[in-house]
């Protein structure tokens, strides 16, 4: 089975984080975002992979120079220019020239769900198109999807008012397209899957979903990249593997409190520092003394200071003794 992954979002709601990493990169729980991702995907039968990217390729090539990422084979499509959600798959199915069912994601997406489900399930109606959904508590603040019994789309609702639809469930960014779908995307324009393609595809009555309460998030806010990692080794998470809160080539100096962390390789913690409910990236220095809480931290925090709910990037600094609370540092343009 094939796979396109869209991972060309500049990352601009993680800034300051992405100004040195791309989003993709990011780790949860030791892993790049998108190595979890994929693994998730080759789980579900999934073997060959192409990355629908917006930006160069380089930075991936460096990170998987076998050209394989968690037992799949990774292809690369570069837009040259921004096509949108739907433009960004045409030209990717395209590149590596998909002729047969496949898979399509969003990279910024984690979750335990089995693709195979949606494959099989696909198969089943003879759609053309089928999507994977999730339910949400307040199905006024996203665009929800209303299905019939048998699970054939009806319609798309745009941030319903309460009362106005039955459905709480969105679109969990995983599909299983025909390659019908691809000519419905014409070549080199910029077209939303969602906002043109789908809504077409509904009307010729060939668009299904079905609904799971597979544990899902989507990592491209500061707040949920942070909670994607600390559900990753707070057991939140389908049991797949033994992730280990702290690596062991951390640097962690005595007498530190460390309260539903994560910490990866490279990090430095000084002396009588107490961290809870954040992570410490690779290259972060967090001073002696220091109280960091709620937080995601790249860059360096000095000694007796008091850190809340703050992203710090990889050329921030907190002073010694400094309290800074709910910031971007540095602030993002």
């Amino acid at each position: 089975m094939r796979a396109v992954v869209l991972v060309g979002g500049f990352g601009t709601r993680l800034r300051p984080l992405t100004n040195s990493v791309p989003k993709p990169m990011l780790p949860v729980g030791h892993l790049p975002i998108i190595e979890r991702h994929i693994a998730n995907l080759v789980r579900g039968g999934v073997t060959d992979v192409t990355l629908a990217l917006g930006f160069k390729p380089e930075p991936f090539i460096a990170a998987f120079p076998d050209g394989t990422c968690a037992g799949a084979t990774l292809n690369y499509a570069v837009d040259p220019e921004p096509l949108d959600t739907g433009g960004a798959i045409g030209y990717a199915a395209r590149q590596v020239g998909i002729d047969s069912t496949f898979v399509v994601t969003n990279g910024d997406n984690l979750t335990d769900f089995d693709v195979n489900t949606l494959v099989d399930f696909h198969r089943d109606r003879g759609a053309e198109a089928t999507l994977h959904l999730t339910p949400v508590a307040d199905p006024s603040a996203f665009g929800v999807v209303e299905s019939d019994e048998r699970g054939r789309v009806v319609r798309f609702v745009e941030k319903p008012p309460p009362g106005t639809t039955t459905s709480n469930v969105i679109s969990a960014g995983t599909y299983v397209f025909e390659p019908s779908v691809i000519d419905r995307i014409p070549a080199g324009q910029k077209i939303s899957i969602e906002r043109i393609v789908f809504p077409a595809i509904v009307e010729d009555r060939s668009m299904w979903a079905i609904a799971t309460d597979d544990y899902w998030i989507d990592t491209g806010l500061p707040h949920l990249y942070l909670q994607a990692n600390l559900d990753l080794i707070g057991g939140r998470r389908r049991a797949t593997e033994t992730v280990a809160a702290v690596s062991e080539r951390a640097d962690v100096g005595n007498d530190v409190a460390l309260t539903d962390v994560v910490v990866a390789a490279g990090a430095t913690i000084g002396d009588g520092a107490s961290i809870s409910h954040s992570v410490v990236l690779d290259g972060a220095v967090v001073g002696a003394g220091a109280t960091v809480s709620h937080s995601v931290v790249m860059g360096r925090i000095g000694a007796g200071a008091l850190v809340q709910a703050c992203i710090v990037g990889a050329d921030g600094v907190i002073d010694d003794g400094e309290t800074r609370s709910d910031e971007r540092i540095p602030p993002s343009a």
